[in-house]
């Protein structure tokens, strides 16, 4: 099945690394223009200049999500260069882990803003854009710690949680405008952040064995998986949370 994104612009927070630069690629290939959104300029230059070098439309822009007031001033920016796009990934978050009692109140939030209140922003910014079009499609990067989790993990699982209740409630708001919202919720994902682990041949091994396919899953995976559901193909599908983790929480 080939996927046609040409005359889609899509935003994608978090696009200077990792997940995000996967599926902006994955997106850029399928045709849609590329807006990416990340607070390291230089990264995001770099992720900018490779796909243009396979002839993808991308633009960078330099904003911190959590911010009301530079969300606004993104979403005029985006505008003025591409109209209103029709695809919003909200690949932002940051995850500290640590015991909960060991948390100030300032580190607890930031990873709540992180994730969840950059996602009200940018949505509550770019939704009324995808309204009458009969199609848009909003992506929110969430985790297998919003469905199970592990010690020192609070403040991610409280974030990514409340994410999926904000997916499920948009996606009913709005169905009648066809624009779909989902969740996806990446496992162990051979992304930069986990390379010293996945270099480390007994943490490893360790590791691996709690993963029933036996590897790590793959940033082009991800890419992939988004690439579909902000295709026209994927119109039926809403208000639901992928979960891409090598079967971990089936366990």
């Amino acid at each position: 099945m080939k996927i046609d994104l040409k005359g889609r612009t899509a935003v994608i927070t978090g696009g200077s690394r990792g997940l995000g630069e996967a599926m902006a690629k994955s997106l850029a290939e399928a045709g849609a223009q590329i807006a990416l959104v990340a607070r390291d300029r230089a990264r995001m230059e770099a992720v900018r200049d490779n796909l243009a070098a396979h002839g993808a439309v991308a633009e960078l822009y330099v904003a911190d999500v959590t911010r009301e007031d530079e969300v606004a001033r993104l979403g005029d920016a985006v505008r003025s260069r591409f109209g209103n796009p029709q695809i919003l990934i909200n690949s932002a978050g940051i995850n500290l882990r640590k015991n909960l009692v060991d948390f100030t109140l300032d580190e607890f939030r930031s990873v709540l803003d992180a994730s969840l209140i950059s996602t009200f922003l940018m949505c509550r910014v770019f939704v009324p854009g995808m309204k009458g079009t009969g199609y848009g499609r909003i992506l929110n990067m969430s985790s297998i710690m919003s469905h199970v989790s592990l010690a020192g993990r609070a403040a991610y699982s409280s974030a990514k949680a409340a994410l999926l209740g904000l997916t499920r409630a948009l996606a009913l708001e709005l169905a009648a405008d066809g624009i779909t919202v989902n969740g996806i919720s990446p496992g162990p994902i051979g992304t930069d952040m986990n390379r010293s682990l996945m270099n480390n041949p007994e943490l490893n091994t360790q590791f691996l064995a709690n993963l029933p396919l036996g590897r790590w899953g793959k940033v082009e995976e991800i890419g992939a998986l988004a690439c579909y559901l902000c295709s026209e193909d994927a119109g039926f599908i809403t208000g639901t949370d992928i979960l891409i983790d090598g079967g971990w929480t089936a366990r």
